[in-house]
């Protein structure tokens, strides 16, 4: 059994492109690079057989690790409001101790990506701030031990 998983629909599009991609073009540049390590001969020590190999096993589990994705996904569409904070929110967060803003999208774990701004409702600040509205202070206790605080600047479908 496998536990649901929240993807935005903008999400969704970029697994089943990456998806169609690698069922597409990866597939057939790692079987063309794995006929042609085949051809440098005896392939019990052959390196870019065997990198080769292990790219085609990547591939493979990548297909369907995604696919088991998009079978158990739900899709959260638009937030209709915002009030408060809920999965597809971008939100303003300022730190406290620092006064600097930062802004997120609230999205599932599968989709979350930190370096684009994009974090998950599993994580402790996205926790925290799940519900809250704009004005509420928020206390995330992250795993490092240390205590962030933030103020919900600003909330938007």
């Amino acid at each position: 059994m496998h536990k649901e998983i929240a993807l935005t629909v903008e999400g969704q599009t970029k697994l089943e492109d990456e998806l169609r991609h690698l069922e597409t073009t990866r597939r057939r540049e790692v079987g063309a690079r794995i006929k042609e390590a085949k051809e440098f001969g005896d392939i019990s020590e052959n390196s870019e057989y065997d990198d080769a190999k292990n790219e085609q096993a990547w591939v493979e589990s990548r297909i369907i690790e995604i696919n088991v994705i998009l079978a158990n996904a739900t899709i959260i569409s638009s937030p209709t409001s915002s009030e408060k904070v809920t999965l597809g929110s971008k939100i303003k967060l300022r730190d406290i101790e620092t006064a600097t803003d930062h802004i997120y999208q609230i999205v599932g774990s599968a989709e979350a990506d930190p370096l684009h701004d994009k974090i998950s409702n599993e994580s402790p600040v996205g926790q925290a701030i799940l519900g809250k509205k704009k004005g509420d202070s928020v206390t995330v206790h992250v795993p490092s031990g240390k205590v962030l605080e933030y103020v919900v600047v600003s909330i938007t479908k």
